[in-house]
């Protein structure tokens, strides 16, 4: 029964058909007003059930892990949009809460509309469509924040959780940090004899049936679905309540360099950002969510304070390893990871998968700097060689975007963001922010 219900709410997850960039009216006015307000459909909210109850007291257990100090919330935490409150690249677990992750946390907002991972044309109308996952994906085709037309008919890996795509339900991504020796680092034996013997182990027997009673397997498939019923049915993962919602349904007003940043951001010969980040509203009125859940190379130097990195050999590849195994043999696809939503990014500290940028004003430098000044970016050799992407085996390289603006540029091209503009860009991306929960 739980994965049936699984696969209704994976249906009402399925994207509304993405809106198109707006049009030159809708742009905002000289004064930073909206000339086009809409009224946002949020997500419903009512009192939460029985069962996402139980799944808020699970989320917050520390008693669940091998070390008996972390919980859910340790790293996701409600304070800080559900991703960690520290300035660390990644996070620290384990036992003894001394191992290092091999990636950065994700935030666990703006979730409850993610699809399952498939492979699928980029085009809103039939992404949903699942293509063999045999399928190679092709080359890149260029997308721009104004016009889509050109990778439309393009294959593209979309959607799943982590930064993989691994797990297609939220019920089973309470499952990996649970058991990750690098996290959580708990046992079976730990977690079945909490929910057996913990201070909420009558609710749970009472919610999941006497059969729980007889059954290892189902207890902790109900333990994991109250924890996915909590995100699912608590606004707080899901509020939609940043400055830019308010200017959407016209109730503020955009700043000089916030507008400035709006414009740079949808321009694209400029930033580009709206490309991978659309940030207009759904024909029916569903809120932005500033992601098109697809995956993208980007090549992101390597961040050699992470423990994993020691290793010379070893490398994150993403969607082909090596957390995830499906995709081992896939070649075209090693090196991609899931575009993030940029929603509340103005308050993380840790960017891309392997947390090697803290601030913003990095990540856009990242951007403008990756292919024009890659001595900026990238570490060299003992013989002053640049190591250019060097995180991704040379193989791979081909994965590389080097289409979509701003990676279309070549050494001695001038950014396509002076600094001043990058400071616009943040100025938007401060507007996205979410007020804190009363």
């Amino acid at each position: 029964m739980i994965f049936k219900i699984f696969a209704f709410l994976s249906l009402l997850a399925t994207p509304a058909l993405a809106a198109k960039a707006p049009s030159a009216a809708c742009l905002p006015a000289p004064n930073g007003s909206n000339p086009c307000p809409v009224t946002l459909h949020r997500p419903s909210v009512a009192p939460l059930s029985a069962m996402a109850q139980l799944g808020r007291d699970l989320f917050h257990d520390p008693a669940l892990s091998g070390s008996g100090r972390q919980s859910c919330a340790s790293c996701h935490d409600p304070a800080h949009h559900y991703a960690p409150a520290g300035s660390a690249a990644v996070a620290l677990g384990g036992t003894s809460l001394t191992r290092d992750g091999l990636r950065a946390v994700p935030t666990l907002t703006y979730l409850e509309t993610r699809p399952g991972f498939s492979i699928g044309p980029d085009d809103a109308e039939t992404e949903s469509a699942v293509t063999p996952s045999t399928t190679a994906i092709g080359p890149h085709g260029a997308k721009t924040a104004q016009n889509t037309t050109a990778s439309a008919t393009n294959l593209v890996p979309q959607g799943g959780l982590f930064w993989d795509g691994r797990a297609d339900t939220l019920q089973q991504q309470a499952d990996g940090p649970l058991f990750n020796p690098d996290e959580m680092a708990s046992s079976r034996a730990i977690v079945l004899a909490r929910l057996t013997h913990g201070p909420y182990a009558p609710m749970l027997r009472r919610l999941g049936g006497p059969a729980v009673a007889g059954s290892d397997n189902l207890l902790l498939s109900e333990a994991l679905f109250a924890i996915a019923r909590y995100q699912i049915e608590d606004p707080s993962f899901h509020p939609y309540a940043s400055p830019f919602d308010d200017w959407l349904e016209g109730r503020r007003r955009m700043t000089p360099a916030q507008r400035r940043g709006y414009l740079l951001f949808n321009d694209p010969a400029k930033g580009n950002c709206a490309a991978c980040h659309p940030d207009r509203p759904g024909p029916d009125g569903t809120p932005p969510l500033l992601t098109d859940h697809q995956f993208e190379a980007l090549g992101v130097p390597r961040n050699r304070a992470l423990s994993a990195n020691r290793d010379p050999s070893f490398h994150d590849l993403g969607l082909c390893g090596p957390v995830r195994t499906d995709m081992a043999t896939r070649a075209d696809l090693c090196g991609l990871f899931i575009t993030p939503t940029l929603r509340n990014s103005a308050t993380r500290h840790a960017f891309f998968h392997n947390g090697v940028y803290r601030t913003l004003d990095q990540v856009l430098d990242f951007y403008m700097l990756r292919d024009i000044t890659p001595d900026r970016i990238y570490p060299k050799d003992t013989d002053g060689q640049i190591l250019r992407y060097d995180d991704l085996p040379p193989p791979y390289h081909p994965n590389l975007d080097v289409t979509d603006a701003p990676f279309d540029r070549h050494p001695g091209d001038p950014p396509a963001l002076t600094p001043r503009e990058r400071q616009d860009i943040i100025a938007f991306l401060h507007m996205l922010t979410d007020r804190p929960a009363r």
